[in-house]
């Protein structure tokens, strides 16, 4: 059996139910492991989350049960490992139950059938190819706001492009550090270049958890600021993103997201060139693993 940790905010816990459901594809059995949202696991938690998925209407959720992981693991994942697994893993780490992601795409997880994943698995080369399944199954409930309704029959029917600005817990210290200076002003401004030269009626839609920022930011007649999903009902801004014809993501999974669920056949999805500051952008090993998508610098140089 394969058990897929879940933990992060709703953009991470899409893509582990991803892989999860990519495993399914193969014929493996996979189950969640849904720990990190125990009581106990959330109150030392650095960036405390909710469990969203069981929010949208049927997802097909396997759980693994506490049992299931220790007899997978051979503990929870919270204990701290034994002598002999720590002496597996670092003599034979294709071996250990536990395997931890580190790199970017990890294409050998594919052949395994026993395995413990701990991972946010963002790279879209994971599931690609079932994200046209992912579409279909990924429902959000209906909301009782009808500024989203309208929201959707707007974009529906204009060239709409949504922008997604993240500040918020990014402006922490620690945060700043790791995701700060990558979606600049130069990235947001290319961007909404990029899109004008092949869409110069296009009307932009724009996301944030800083409304007075992006007021400021996003001034003129094309721009249409997006500021009533608050709190549990921010999830919505996921669904109207992906109502939205093309899209311009920051460096988080949630506008990733947004622009997956875009199921237009000739959208343009820009993100940039990084998600943190200590990677590298390597353009043939980007372009390769994230197919489809149009990388920019925070300079402002499309790839």
């Amino acid at each position: 059996m394969i058990i897929i940790r879940v933990m992060g905010g709703l953009g991470n816990q899409l893509q582990q139910y991803a892989l999860f459901r990519k495993f399914q594809s193969l014929g493996v059995e996979a189950k969640l492991d849904l720990s990190w949202f125990s009581q106990k696991t959330q109150e030392t938690a650095a960036a405390p989350r909710k469990f969203v998925l069981s929010d949208f209407e049927g997802l097909p959720l396997k759980t693994a049960s506490g049992e299931e992981v220790r007899a997978l693991l051979g503990r929870a994942y919270e204990e701290e490992a034994g002598f002999a697994e720590k002496v597996k893993k670092r003599l034979m780490p294709e071996k250990a139950p536990l395997f931890e992601e580190s790199e970017m795409y990890h294409p050998q997880i594919f052949s395994w059938h026993n395995r413990y994943l701990a991972g946010y698995w963002a790279c879209e080369a994971y599931y690609a190819d079932i994200l046209e399944r992912l579409r279909e199954e990924i429902r959000f409930p209906e909301s009782d706001d009808a500024r989203n309704r309208e929201a959707m029959e707007e974009m529906a029917v204009q060239p709409s492009v949504s922008i997604h600005v993240r500040r918020g817990d990014y402006l922490d210290a620690a945060n700043a550090a790791m995701f700060g200076g990558i979606c600049t002003e130069k990235y947001y401004d290319s961007c909404v270049s990029y899109i004008k030269e092949k869409c110069p009626e296009a009307v932009f839609y724009v996301f944030s958890d800083d409304a007075e920022y992006v007021r400021a930011h996003f001034a003129g007649r094309e721009f249409r600021i997006v500021d009533w999903n608050r709190g549990e009902n921010s999830f919505y801004d996921m669904q109207l993103m992906g109502h939205c014809r093309h899209n311009i993501c920051a460096n988080s999974t949630f506008s990733f997201w947004g622009a997956r669920l875009n199921g237009a056949r000739d959208k343009i999805m820009l993100r940039p060139s990084v998600h943190k500051n200590t990677q590298t952008c390597v353009p043939e090993q980007m372009k390769k693993l994230w197919a489809g998508w149009t990388l920019v610098t925070p300079d402002g140089a499309v790839i």
